[in-house]
This record gives C-alpha cells, structure tokens and sequence, in this order.
C-alpha cells in the first residue's frame, strides 16, 4: 500500500508517517518502481501502535522503547510495565501542574473586577517578574 493508504488506515497523516520514519520509528521495507513508499502489512501495524501509543500521551523516545521490546519476542514484561508506570508518574506531574495553573488563573480572575478599569491583576501578575 501506499502513504496515502496507510495514513488513511493508521489514523496518521502522511506528513506524521514522514517524521515518524526521519526518527527511524518506522523504516517501509520497500519502494514502488517510481520511488514511492510501500508499505506492508507489517508496516501499517507498527503505524498503528505509534498511534495508540501518542493516544495514550507516550512520548517519541519512549515509543521507540516500547517498539523495540514489541519486536523482542524474548522481552520481559516488566520492562514494558516499568515503561508503563514511569509514564503515569510523569502523567501525574503534569496533571498537578496543570491544577496549580488553573488555580492561580482562578485565583486571578476572581481578583479581576471584569469592569472598564484599566487596571487587571490579570496583566499586573503576567508581567510581574519572579
């Protein structure tokens, strides 16, 4: 199959197919005659684990990792569960800082009198340095 097929049926863009084989996530084991990429079967399902793997907010190293031990048929599954656990560690930073934003943000719009004042605690503190 082809770039557009394969896009078409990984969930991916043909551009994300690109990148992800520039990273060396995917490597296509063939060229049409006219220099196109053809993509196998084989192919178009690591294309579809990169994807469920970005659904699930992993990152391109960690995509590459997991790929490695999903080809390694002597892989130990506490490696991938390892992965899986680092991942929801970091997963759960983000969320927390993500909370102490909206907070702050929160707090500041409460402070904010929304009224035709110029004066905005909103600005006020974006432009405050720290």
């Amino acid at each position: 199959m082809n770039i557009g097929q394969a896009a078409q049926l990984s969930g991916l863009s043909s551009k994300m197919i690109r990148h992800y084989e520039s990273l060396g996530l995917i490597k296509p084991q063939g060229r049409s005659s006219a220099g196109y990429r053809m993509f196998s079967d084989f192919d178009l399902s690591q294309l579809k684990f990169i994807h469920q793997s970005r659904v699930l907010g992993f990152s391109l190293e960690q995509i590459g990792q997991l790929m490695q031990l999903w080809k390694q048929e002597d892989r130990a599954s506490i490696d991938v569960k390892m992965l899986a656990e680092l991942h929801i560690k970091e997963l759960n930073a983000k969320i927390e800082s993500m909370q102490q934003m909206k907070q702050t943000l929160e707090q500041l719009i409460d402070i904010c009198p929304g009224s035709e004042d110029p004066n905005c605690p909103i600005l006020k503190s974006l432009s405050a340095s720290r």
